[in-house]
């Protein structure tokens, strides 16, 4: 006898999601795969949850599951779309909210769908417009395999920046300060040779692609080249590098943004990396769990 991911959740006080990346796993002894749907023994036990003491041990979850993922069939394009669709609503709400847009994740959706939210300032809507138009533009770069470049960041600053026309695509000309952080960024005359600088060091970097881009995040926000937008950008760059990587985007949660920017601080502090890689790990982690469970 069997029963449904929905039964095995309900009797094991876990997600519906969680149940079936379980399944995915073959952490359930005697699961039977039928179409899209898993069949699970009816005296299953629950299993552990191994989930991961550190960044090094979720690395290794990390690219078996990707491996997995590979290996399954590629999904329609129609499939793909709608995926999309709805991550960049969550993406666009997200990386805009930790940057203070007002706009609320239902008024994102209606905003990218050509509405406007009434009392709320044309900047929002905006910033959420040139948000989505940027996502879009990288994904066509990653069809590319485009390697990032001075240029390239500088397009990607040009969408994100919609609502300052005389800022965009442009390095800022005077110092900034950033209010709380524990680091300065560099002055106007160093940030060419430090972005030349940081481009070659990424490119010529090896390790866990994770590593790569959590130092080269924080590096890129450390410049802060850009008089705005540079969170977004140096975001969306990372999504750059992990969607030419295989891996799907993640979605920063405005809702984790203290964790984000403690981990700023612990690197520029303490010159551990290891806060910014856990975040990002936890958050390819949790994509890939998504991927997996539609199939």
């Amino acid at each position: 006898m069997y029963m449904s991911v929905k039964q095995a959740a309900e009797k094991w006080k876990i997600s519906d999601r969680r149940a079936r990346v379980l399944c995915s796993e073959g952490k359930i002894p005697g699961v039977v795969r039928e179409g899209r749907s898993w069949q699970i023994p009816e005296n299953a036990k629950k299993p552990e949850d191994g989930r991961y003491r550190s960044a090094e041990t979720l690395f290794e979850v990390i690219d078996r599951k990707k491996s997995e993922l590979d290996s399954m069939r590629p999904l329609t394009e129609g499939e793909i779309e709608r995926i999309t669709e709805d991550f960049v609503v969550e993406y666009t709400y997200n990386s805009n909210a930790i940057e203070g847009n007002t706009l609320t994740l239902r008024e994102t959706d209606m905003v990218l769908r050509g509405l406007t939210v009434d009392k709320k300032p044309l900047k929002d809507h905006m910033e959420a417009v040139g948000h989505k138009e940027a996502f879009y533009f990288v994904r066509d770069l990653v069809k590319e395999q485009v390697s990032i470049s001075e240029s390239v960041i500088k397009q990607i600053h040009y969408l994100v920046l919609a609502d300052k026309t005389d800022d965009r695509g442009v390095y800022r000309r005077i110092p900034v300060k950033i209010m709380g952080a524990k680091h300065d960024p560099v002055q106007p005359y160093l940030i060419q040779p430090k972005m030349e600088q940081l481009i070659e060091s990424y490119g010529n970097s090896t390790g866990h692609i994770i590593t790569r881009l959590a130092l080269f995040h924080i590096e890129f926000e450390g410049i802060h080249p850009f008089i705005d937008g540079n969170g977004r950008t140096g975001r969306l760059l990372v999504n750059l590098e992990l969607m030419k990587a295989g891996y799907p985007p993640i979605d920063i949660k405005f809702k984790d943004r203290a964790a984000y920017y403690n981990a700023f601080d612990e690197y520029h502090g303490k010159h551990n990396l290891g806060a910014m890689e856990k975040l990002f790990a936890k958050y390819v982690n949790e994509r890939l769990d998504s991927y997996l469970a539609m199939f």
